[in-house]
């Protein structure tokens, strides 16, 4: 019998609830109604654990609390900016930074930058408002991820891996002029949390220098992957977390970070390079897009807690707390029979619709459909990783069709743990009686955030009982 991972002590203890209120059967009904069957959509009142995302959901320490007091707030030559460019310099080692107002700025830039009509941009896999941007400043994305980060079932320790030899075939086909630049993300997201090795990321590093294009990370998650190199690949046991979040770094030309992941804060990310053009073009865009390129869309504050959450980022103890929130929550659905991604990533547990739901066809939204059975369950927020947010328009998709539970990071508790456990078993028992959805609504763009959708038939009773439970506290 497998012994169940030990929820370790976390290095902090919490100093300021938030109440929450699990909503009855009814109300949580004619709430998901309301939000077309849209987790997005929901009123964050109407969740009891939230689960929907780990962007900008995080709680702050006392630290970044203090560090925010020191905020300047000047438009340009912000003390805060130096501040954080120092941090930046220091952790991950790349010389030139540019805020912006998030992840998705820092995309935004990168593509209005290195991005012509027509190059390609060769990555693992894609995150959604990545390869967005790309292609609305008109390139083309190419997946060179390895067989192994689309099967659910596999248990290959780095799915975050490029395929080297479709690489170096797209690369020696194309040519340098016709690629924009190779991105690789850490803890690969849509893969379930998946990181690279070491030895990936440096043949990748060969490859694109020997062939002379850019090669930029998406580290918004790589203090997790460092932790998953510590343990999994040979060889970087003894190393010390910083040394191997700076050793990724170094693989890189430059990164993109959004910072309301790893570094703890509610909003903020940056773009950090070492070429002084590609740096000069990125300010450039700044002041066009998010502000000035001392404050990128940002506030002095939000400025000091995020150089505060980078230095955090790099502590073991707490880095290594939040990933074996996800291992717990995992084992207690894998012991309990629910198809999930394996192994365990670092943010989330990803649950197989496929194999969830498997008397629905993919058309008829097995993810997006399941997300809205864990609401109606037990109030559980999570979010559709599926044909909703995967596929552009009428174009073929039979890829992963995922749910993401997701853990904001030093927030929610051992007990809140549990009780998510018991709603998604608790839906698996009746997964037969779930249906399908439709689309009622779909944007042009990034149709996962705002679309709406109807059942081909009204859902079940999936209430679990509270058994007098009383209401439950997150930390913030």
């Amino acid at each position: 019998m497998r012994t169940m991972t030990r929820l370790a002590p976390p290095p902090w203890k919490t100093k300021v609830v938030e109440p929450i209120e699990l909503r009855s059967p009814v109300e949580r009904r004619i709430a998901i109604g309301e939000a077309g069957y849209n987790t997005f959509l929901l009123r964050s009142e109407d969740v009891f654990v939230d689960l929907l995302t780990d962007s900008g959901t995080s709680a702050f320490s006392q630290e970044q609390r203090a560090a925010m007091e020191l905020g300047d707030e000047a438009y340009s030559g912000s003390r805060s900016f130096f501040r954080l460019e120092q941090v930046v310099r220091e952790t991950f080692g790349y010389r030139y930074v540019i805020p912006t107002h998030q992840g998705r700025g820092a995309e935004h830039l990168l593509a209005r930058a290195l991005v012509r009509p027509g190059q390609l941009v060769p990555s693992n896999l894609y995150f959604t408002t990545s390869r967005e941007h790309v292609e609305l400043a008109g390139g083309r994305w190419v997946d060179v991820a390895i067989a192994e980060a689309s099967e659910p079932e596999s248990t290959f320790p780095f799915k975050g891996n490029i395929d080297l030899d479709r690489l170096e075939q797209v690369l020696a086909v194309a040519g340098p002029d016709e690629i924009a630049y190779v991105r690789q993300e850490a803890c690969l997201n849509m893969a379930g949390g998946q990181p690279f090795s070491i030895e990936n990321l440096a043949r990748v590093d060969e490859l694109t220098t020997r062939y002379g294009v850019p090669f930029v990370l998406d580290a918004t998650r790589i203090s997790e992957n460092a932790l998953f190199v510590k343990e999994r690949e040979p060889g970087f046991a003894e190393r010390a977390l910083p040394e191997l979040i700076r050793l990724i770094a170094d693989h890189a030309d430059g990164a993109i970070f959004s910072s309301k992941k790893d570094h703890f804060v509610p909003i903020g990310g940056f773009a950090a390079v070492n070429d002084v053009e590609l740096a000069q073009r990125l300010r450039e865009q700044v002041v066009v897009y998010e502000g000035f390129p001392h404050y990128g869309g940002m506030a002095g504050h939000d400025i000091e807690a995020l150089a505060q959450g980078i230095r955090e980022s790099t502590d073991e103890r707490v880095v290594r707390a939040y990933v074996s929130q996800a291992r717990y929550l995992g084992e207690l659905l894998e012991d309990a029979g629910v198809p999930i991604v394996l192994p365990i990533g670092a943010h989330a547990v990803f649950v197989d619709a496929k194999r969830f739901l498997p008397h629905l066809e993919q058309t008829e939204l097995q993810a997006q459909t399941l997300a809205a059975a864990f609401y109606l369950a037990g109030g559980v927020r999570s979010m559709e990783r599926g044909i909703v947010s995967g596929q552009h328009g009428d174009e073929p998709y039979d890829d992963l069709e995922l749910v993401r539970l997701t853990l904001p990071r030093r927030v929610y508790t051992q007990e809140h743990l549990t009780w998510v456990a018991e709603v998604v078993s608790h839906v698996y028992q009746h997964a037969h009686a779930i249906p399908g959805l439709r689309f009622t609504y779909e944007p042009e763009h990034l149709r996962f955030f705002l679309a709406r959708f109807a059942p081909s038939s009204p859902y079940p009773d999936l209430a679990i009982e509270s058994r007098g439970l009383p209401a439950l506290s997150a930390s913030r």
